[in-house]
């Protein structure tokens, strides 16, 4: 019996992880990837560059729109919106489209940061700036680099590899006066109990780790949170960090 062929990757992230497995192909060279990766960063760069004060919202792509937990993202948003920050979401629909469309109530800029992914999920319509990324860890570093916080509302895997991934960036302190909010005890209350009896009940983590985030219903109380964080400015070029700089 032949050997099977080797099955095509279904996203550049897929590849470039499963580069070394026999029975996924390699439709890429090292040097390609490298190339594209260089570009993807680049084009967050460039398109977020001017961004100001600006907070990542994150959340259930399933939540529907007659939810309770969509219309506070709404809400939330709305209000963040108002006190001029600019709205980060992934770009689709649930809690990203409801944040999408409280900036854009707001008159906030509301900005999408889409995802390469097997199963179609386009733009949300109420996002102003959107990208397309291929790789997560691109798309993680435009997270990030270009909001002063998170605001994390319930959600699924996706949701906590954002939050996790920006508890461990505050906690190691590869990012400062990063507020990250939680939004639904209910929701969360498990979930930080289970932090609290067994990552710090273990010593796996610190007593002062317990206060990196902040869990609420209200969004006012959000909004007060992000507002004492101190927040990132708009790139300003120079002749010193153009094309070529080392800076």
């Amino acid at each position: 019996m032949a050997d099977a062929e080797p099955r095509q990757p279904r996203t550049l992230d897929e590849e470039i992880i499963a580069a070394e497995q026999a029975d996924v192909a390699t439709m890429l060279t090292d040097a390609d990837r490298e190339a594209r990766i260089l570009d993807e960063l680049r084009m967050g760069f460039e398109a977020l560059g001017h961004v100001g004060a600006a907070v990542s919202i994150f959340g259930s792509a399933r939540t529907p729109e007659d939810h309770p937990e969509y219309r506070l993202a709404e809400e939330t948003a709305r209000l963040l919106g108002d006190a001029g920050f600019a709205i980060i979401t992934g770009g689709g629909p649930g809690i990203m489209e409801a944040a999408n469309r409280g900036a854009r109530e707001s008159d906030a800029q509301s900005i999408g940061l889409n995802i390469e992914l097997p199963f179609e999920q386009g733009l949300n319509p109420y996002v102003e700036l959107g990208l397309e990324f291929h790789y997560f860890f691109t798309r993680k570093v435009m997270f990030v680099r270009y909001a002063s916080g998170f605001v994390v509302f319930p959600g699924g895997f996706g949701t906590l590899d954002e939050s996790f991934e920006a508890l461990t960036l505050i906690q190691t302190g590869k990012i400062r006066n990063f507020p990250l909010v939680l939004v639904g005890t209910r929701y969360w209350r498990g979930l930080v109990d289970w932090l609290r009896e067994h990552m710090l009940g273990t010593g796996k983590i610190s007593p002062e780790d317990m206060d990196l985030f902040v869990v609420t219903d209200d969004p006012h109380e959000v909004l007060r949170v992000v507002q004492d964080a101190q927040h990132r400015q708009p790139r300003r070029p120079s002749a010193g960090n153009g094309p070529g700089s080392s800076r």
